[in-house]
């Protein structure tokens, strides 16, 4: 805005005016530059700006607790999970004691041993000049037995120990191992496990009602990249990628199917991403529907001659995420499934919510530089409060009525101008989202927020703050699905020291089923 002719010209209120109106575009462009300098910091590999504290909305909001008097929280009476021995202690007592029987007094303690066995394997020659061997033991695979395993991944990954440390304490207990062979106990031969994490994925995106979804920065064989949480109270899912756009999200979603289908799915969404009519015939007119990997359906774009248009959107790109969302729910994965994220543009797909924690940050974290712009933000923020207040309420007593009388009430919480700039423009921006910030009045059973997600992926972010990054895919894949199954296991009340020994094969050690077993059960009842 350029100056006026003789800025003395002009009276008291209008120098007031025109100073507040410059406050506003210096806070916006102030935003814009905080905005770049992240991306910049992001692209270049450097820490981002720092975590602003929360505002404290959803435990501000949280229904008063009936009144009881206060009492004091006692401890709980200890029941361990093991056998108990008992024995009996005597006493030196003088004559003429009389004996009032036993006073318990339970003791548990831990024993960590070193046992080491050689198997003498029978060996014979038969007739015919074959050599029969005497085989192993179950659960016994390689030089090192399934206690020792089991101990060493609940080490790494649920304890969130380091390969050096692991190291130094196996040695000192009297295990006779080198980095290599640990290193190899935590990576190698996991693909059980792998293909356990994948089967808990397909089951939570085929029976749950919402998916809750995150990523945060990771390193991989030296060079930045993604992790991908995808999850809700009865499981946890990690990946990690080079990349966290749309086409990596959906090829998430296909949870290790390769195929690319065109459906009626596929095509309603390559319309709604504005894939022209023409291209859409163009593929709509060709008998082949499914194709078996993505070399195969790209040569199918290029005999259609996808290649060499110059159109935006790219439509190579938005075929491709048509195609990968028809085989989304050619699995039947997400057939009525609501996505919560935070914004995040890659997570926009399907039935898509947004979450209110994030939401209300926005105006949370605004820069305020004088009285009215700090009530303006005051006032914005107490009324979205109350807001959310109501929605959790909605959520345990929902009714088309009070659906009603919300979304009148959003209107007028998020159409009002406030007089500042920057907070009526995010007032605006919030307001076009208003499908998916309401999309708990049709869906009360999903969450207002991602908490869920961000808690799931706490356990990335401190196993990258430990051990840095990977360097091999077997790394990468074993890190990521033993996070998952640790987490799952936690949310459906099963022991991850009895997972493991399940799966290793530990004598003794009661049989855990198949983890999307569980979920299947609990998504469908919950």
């Amino acid at each position: 805005m350029p100056p006026p002719p003789a800025l003395s010209a002009l009276s008291r209120p209008e120098l007031e005016a025109l100073l507040v109106e410059l406050f506003g575009e210096v806070a916006a462009l102030k935003q814009v530059v905080a905005e770049q300098r992240e991306e910049i910091a992001r692209l270049k590999g450097l820490k981002g700006r720092p975590i602003i504290k929360p505002s404290g909305m959803d435990k501000g909001t949280e229904p008063p607790k009936p009144g009881k008097p206060e009492q004091r929280r006692r401890r709980g009476k200890v029941t361990p999970r093991v056998s108990i021995d008992e024995k009996v202690i005597e006493a030196e007592v003088p004559p003429g004691s009389r004996f009032k029987g036993y006073e318990p007094f339970l003791v548990q303690d831990l024993v960590i041993t070193v046992r080491a066995t050689c198997y003498q394997r029978a060996r014979w020659v038969t007739p015919d000049g074959r050599t029969i061997l005497a085989p192993l033991p179950e659960g016994i695979a390689g030089h090192f037995g399934p206690e020792l395993r089991r101990f060493v991944l609940m080490q790494y990954h649920q304890g969130q120990s380091t390969p050096p440390r692991l190291l130094v304490f196996l040695r000192s207990v009297g295990v006779a191992i080198s980095k290599r062979q640990l290193q190899r106990l935590l990576t190698d031969k996991q693909d059980e496990f792998v293909a356990e994490a994948q089967a808990v994925l397909r089951a939570g995106l085929e029976t749950s009602a919402f998916v809750s979804v995150d990523d945060t920065g990771a390193r991989h064989a030296g060079k930045n990249g993604f992790c991908t949480q995808i999850g809700n109270d009865w499981f946890t899912s990690f990946a990690t990628r080079p990349s966290k756009s749309r086409l990596n999200f959906l090829d998430l979603l296909r949870a290790g199917h390769t195929d690319y289908v065109l459906n009626d799915a596929a095509y309603r969404y390559m319309r709604k991403h504005s894939l022209p009519g023409t291209l859409i015939a163009r593929l709509a007119a060709e008998p082949e529907t499914c194709f078996a990997d993505r070399d195969a359906w790209l040569a199918h774009l290029d005999r259609l001659s996808f290649a060499g248009l110059d159109t935006i959107p790219d439509p190579i790109r938005v075929a491709t995420e048509g195609a990968l969302w028809g085989s989304v729910q050619a699995h039947g994965h997400l057939r009525d499934a609501v996505v919560l994220s935070d914004d995040a543009g890659q997570f926009n797909v399907g039935k898509h919510a947004l979450c209110w924690v994030h939401a209300e940050r926005l105006a949370h974290k605004l820069d305020t530089f004088n009285d009215l712009q700090r009530a303006a933000q005051t006032r914005i923020r107490g009324l979205i409060w109350n807001f959310y207040a109501s929605l959790r309420a909605y959520r345990l007593n929902p009714s088309r009525r009070q659906a009603s009388a919300l979304r009148a009430r959003f209107d007028r919480i998020f159409r009002r101008r406030t007089g500042f700039a920057t907070l009526d423009r995010l007032l605006a921006r919030l307001h076009a989202n208003k499908a998916e910030l309401l999309m708990v009045l049709d869906r009360p059973e999903i969450p207002l927020h991602t908490n869920g997600s961000e808690n799931d992926i706490r356990c990335y972010v401190t196993r990258r703050k430990v051990s840095a990054g990977t360097r091999s895919d077997d790394g990468r894949d074993s890190r990521d699905a033993f996070l998952g199954l640790a987490k799952t296991c936690g949310k459906l009340g099963i022991p991850i020291w009895d997972y493991l020994g399940s799966r290793l094969k530990v004598a003794g050690q009661a049989t855990v089923k198949a983890l999307d077993h569980y979920v299947r059960r609990r998504t469908r009842y919950a």
